[in-house]
This record gives structure tokens, sequence and C-alpha cells, in this order.
């Protein structure tokens, strides 16, 4: 038996299953052993716990090159001015390749300042979002709380989404102040972020927008809407809205408001594609902000079928004047029938044609009696002289 033990064939097994050994320790070691270190700085690994001195080796993902770096006596790895490309799996062999130890580097930055804007969808909830100043290249984890002058109440964190939310809070004490902090493996930072409520109200837009055409009548489009889902309807606070509306191609835009869920518009230009949007804002402060504006709508007011064959619509562009201007046209107008906006027109401009027929009159007569009057003066005048003449040459 002490032959077989020490047989070249029994220490060549051994050897191979030590080394079999050893990778498995590397591998079990890579997941559970992790060191942090600063980017761009010089980072130290040591070889395990053990203080005895001798020559190792160190490897990079199994590897033989390494990044810039020293070795010192007591087979510590220094690698100098670390940066992406040191990061990995490094393992440390005595003169035999036996592994003595492996740990895996991550590096990167300490936590900075976060920016951090705060939304208003209503007057019980408030949602903070924020994005990182510094990237850290790192794991990071956060808290956040929500402090008024009287109450502090937590954020609920979505770390993924990056941002937290606060329910059922004390809209009417106005400031708040948000405190929110990251922390990594190499330090943290806490941003404090002031938010007064009443300024950052801000309603979600209008949901469920509808603009439909009114059956006989081609000037007239209804509108109509949905509060929106985040605004609660047993709220006591009601939300005021403000639709705007123009002909397609127009600058222009016509406006109306309302604290009604639906309104009808009656300037529409017939025959015309219209656009048309909605936003909404707290109704009994103006101090709050309106909300975003709600999806474009396109919609062509009602027009009658008509028997006859037409040419296509012009494409509207009033770029010169505003919407309004322009007279209505209809697609329903036949040979023989005259619009009432028409008849008004015509009658407009005959009754101009007449009034300036009497002042030319007027005129022209004033000018004609001024004329006579003159003529008849300078007769009389003429005869008073012939008078004057015959009397002198009378003799004495």
């Amino acid at each position: 038996m002490p032959g077989l033990l020490s047989s070249p064939v029994f220490l060549t097994v051994i050897w191979l299953l030590s080394l079999r050994l050893g990778r498995a320790q590397i591998q079990t070691d890579e997941v559970s052993a992790v060191q942090y270190g600063h980017m761009q700085s010089n980072v130290t690994l040591a070889c395990g716990k053990s203080q005895v001195r001798m020559p190792v080796t160190w490897r990079l993902d199994h590897g033989a090159v390494l990044p810039w770096h020293q070795v010192t006596s007591d087979g510590t790895l220094l690698l100098l001015h670390a940066d992406h490309s040191a990061q990995g799996n490094y393992s440390c062999h005595d003169s035999r390749g036996l592994l003595l130890h492996s740990v895996r580097l991550r590096l990167g930055y300490p936590p900075g300042k976060l920016n951090v804007s705060c939304r208003v969808p209503n007057h019980t909830h408030v949602r903070c979002s924020w994005t990182e100043q510094v990237r850290t290249f790192l794991p990071a984890e956060y808290t956040a709380s929500f402090r008024g002058r009287h109450d502090l109440q937590p954020c609920v964190l979505n770390v993924a989404r990056k941002h937290c939310d606060v329910n059922n809070l004390s809209f009417w004490q106005t400031m708040h102040t948000l405190n929110l902090t990251e922390t990594n493996a190499l330090g943290s930072e806490t941003t404090l972020h002031s938010v007064k409520l009443i300024n950052q109200l801000q309603p979600n837009p209008p949901e469920s927008l509808v603009v439909e055409p009114l059956e006989g009548h081609p000037r007239r489009l209804l509108v109509s809407w949905d509060y929106p889902v985040s605004w609660p309807l047993d709220d006591a606070f009601l939300l005021i809205f403000h639709i705007r509306y123009r002909p397609q191609g127009s600058v222009y835009w016509s406006e109306v408001f309302t604290s009604d869920s639906h309104v009808v518009i009656t300037d529409a230009l017939a025959g015309h594609l219209h656009q048309v949007q909605i936003q909404a804002r707290d109704e009994f402060n103006s101090d709050t902000k309106w909300s975003e504006w709600s999806p474009l709508l396109l919609v062509r007011p009602w027009e009658a079928v008509s028997s006859t064959t037409e040419p296509p619509e012009e494409t509207f562009t009033d770029y010169l004047f505003p919407f309004g201007t322009k007279p209505e046209t209809s697609t329903a107008k036949s040979h023989n029938s005259v619009h009432p906006e028409d008849e008004g027109s015509l009658g407009l401009v005959i009754l101009l044609v007449m009034l300036t027929v009497v002042i030319l009159t007027i005129i022209l007569s004033l000018i004609f009696v001024v004329w006579v009057r003159q003529r008849r003066h300078d007769h009389v005048t003429k005869q008073e002289l012939n008078s004057m003449v015959k009397m002198k040459s009378v003799p004495i």
C-alpha cells in the first residue's frame, strides 16, 4: 500500500484532481467575492488573508494578460489608474499553479446629486422622478421621504422607472421637501428638492376626446370628452377645459373655454378638415398649470350629398389672415338657388352702391348751384360796369 501511494500514476491522479478542484473553487469565488474600486484610481487586490510571503502569479479571466499593474513582495496586485478594461475575475496562484484566492473586481464612481422633478396630477398625489448627474456604473439603493411642515410620509419607490409616489398628502401645506438618498458600494449622496404643491398641480390631459359633425349643419362640430382617470370624479375640485380648433393649414386657432364635458363649435369652415385639441386646469385656482394638449384630431363638418360632380376641394391656406375672414362655402349649392348668406352679401353691395350714387348726386348738385350763383354774380357785375361807362360818356 505505501508503494501504491508513492507511485507516479497515483501522484498524477492527485495532481489532476487538485487542478479540477482549484477551477471549481474559482468559479464559486467569482460569484461570492466581489471587490469595488474607484474608476481612474489605483486599486489594490490582496492574495487572500495569509501573511506568508511567497511568489504568486495573478491572472485575469483565466488569462495571462493583465492591465497596467505591479505585484508587491507580499503578492498584492496593484492596478494603476484602473479603467473599464480592468474589470473582471482575478485569481492568484502559487508557483505550482494552485489557486490561492479569487475575486471579482467592479469599478465605478460614488453617487452625485440627482436631478429631481415632481408632478402633481391631483390634490392627493405627487410623483417625483429623477435622473443621475453622475453615471456611477454600479448598482445603487435608494431611500426617499416626503416632508411637510407637520408630517413626514414615505415616498414609495419604483427604482426600475426611477420615480416615487406619495398618496393622501396634506395638500394645503403648500411647501414640501423630498429627501432622496442614493447609495452604492463607494458612498452615498442625499438630494433635497422643494415642492410647492399649488404651483405644481397639473392635471393629465382630458381623455376620450371625440369630435363629430352635426347632420344638417355645415359649420358645426360637436366636441365631447371625459375627465382624466387620475382626477377623482368625487373630488370637490372641478376642471375647466380649453378647446382650440382651426382649419387644417391655418396658423390661427379659435378657442372655447368651458366647465362642461362637451361643446358645440358653431363657426367651423364648411367643407374643410379641422384640427381639434383640448387641455384642462383646476377651475378655481389660476396659479395651477394647464395640462398637456390632448392628441390632435382631424374632422370635417357635415356636407350634403350633391347630385353633380364638382371639382376637388382646394387646400385651405390662410397664412395672411385669421380664421373666420373667408366666406363660408358649401358643396350643396344649386345653379338656380342662392345661399342665404350670399343674399345678405348681395343686399349689402346694392345698399353700398345706392349710398354712393346718392352722395355723388348731392355733391354734383352743390357744385352746380355754386356755379350758377357765380355766373349770375358775374353777369350783374358786368351790367353795372357797362352802365357806369355809358354815364361817363354822356356830355354834361
